[in-house]
């Protein structure tokens, strides 16, 4: 899998970049968990998700953010790192302008950012959330949430509590127009250590092949 360098608001970016034959797949940016605590695009969840979404027929990039691996700048609380998101997003697109579908991931502090980035680009049509840190966060933006997807969570997680996220998934599901679908993984932490991490990608691989068979009927 090629590695890239492409250019950010702040600097270049450091990614991986796996695509496929299809000049009209299908494609995806997967965003890491916090620069501060450790959070790189090579991040267990990360790199399996990444993967899931390519076993799936998608074109997959996953990132740095600012200030982590190669990738110029520095952390900048969530702002920045939107930014990069966009930039990543529209790289990802001026090499696959014809897509048929678009999706976002986002891990912990990267669903923050991949949520709030599913706010500001209408080709987002689908979006997975894992470990979203709705007690750390303010998931309030997402009114309307603009598109349906998946949150899926551990219900062993001491990060965030699982109630912050049952709470996050009911003001979702008022919402009208759009599903969100909600899954816990039973006996799951926060990182999806093994043995919960194939529960993960097999949820997210079931979840999305069903959205795409929806959107081809």
């Amino acid at each position: 899998m090629p590695e890239v360098i492409f250019p950010g608001p702040d600097g270049r970016l450091e990614g991986r970049y796996h695509p496929q034959k299809a000049k009209d797949a299908p494609i995806a940016i997967i965003l890491h968990p916090h620069p501060q605590f450790g959070g790189t695009m090579n991040n267990k969840v990360v790199y399996n998700l990444h993967y899931t979404f390519y076993r799936m027929g998608f074109t997959v990039l996953r990132f740095n953010f600012r200030g982590v691996g190669r990738s110029q700048g520095e952390y900048d609380q969530g702002v920045g790192e939107l930014s990069d998101a966009a930039a990543a997003l529209d790289y990802l697109q001026h090499l696959n302008p014809n897509a048929k579908h678009c999706w976002v991931a986002g891990f912990s502090f990267g669903s923050w950012i991949g949520m709030q980035l599913l706010m500001r680009r209408p080709e987002i049509s689908g979006f997975i959330t894992v470990s979203p840190n709705a007690n750390m966060y303010d998931f309030s933006f997402l009114a309307p949430c603009p598109s349906s997807g998946l949150i899926i969570n551990g219900s062993n997680d001491r990060v965030v509590p699982t109630a912050d996220v049952d709470a996050l998934v009911e003001k979702l599901h008022e919402q009208k127009g759009i599903t969100v679908t909600h899954e816990m993984v039973d006996g799951a932490g926060h990182f999806f250590e093994e043995p919960h991490m194939e529960t993960l990608t097999s949820s997210v691989d079931s979840y999305v092949r069903r959205r795409l068979t929806e959107n081809t009927r």
